[in-house]
């Protein structure tokens, strides 16, 4: 498929068709790769949020901190 390269303000821009993105799998991120005569687009790697990390972090703590050793010693610091 051949396309027009068009001017987004003081940059320059394409127009990706829409079954294009549907056949890729290409939602929102993309990486971009650029080598002599060519630029790849790419989708981008998916980030955890932040949120997810955390909750994952309370599942580990609770695993590790929720045992009768555990008390134990708490207690003889009290």
């Amino acid at each position: 498929m051949t396309t027009t390269i068009i001017a987004i303000g003081n940059s320059k821009g394409i127009r990706i068709p829409k079954i294009l993105l549907e056949e890729s799998g290409i939602k929102n991120m993309v990486k971009l790769e650029a080598k002599r005569g060519e630029i790849r687009i790419l989708k981008a790697p998916e980030k955890k949020q932040l949120q997810d990390t955390s909750i994952l972090s309370e599942n580990a703590l609770g695993v590790d901190w929720n045992r009768p050793e555990e008390d134990k010693a708490w207690e003889s610091l009290q």
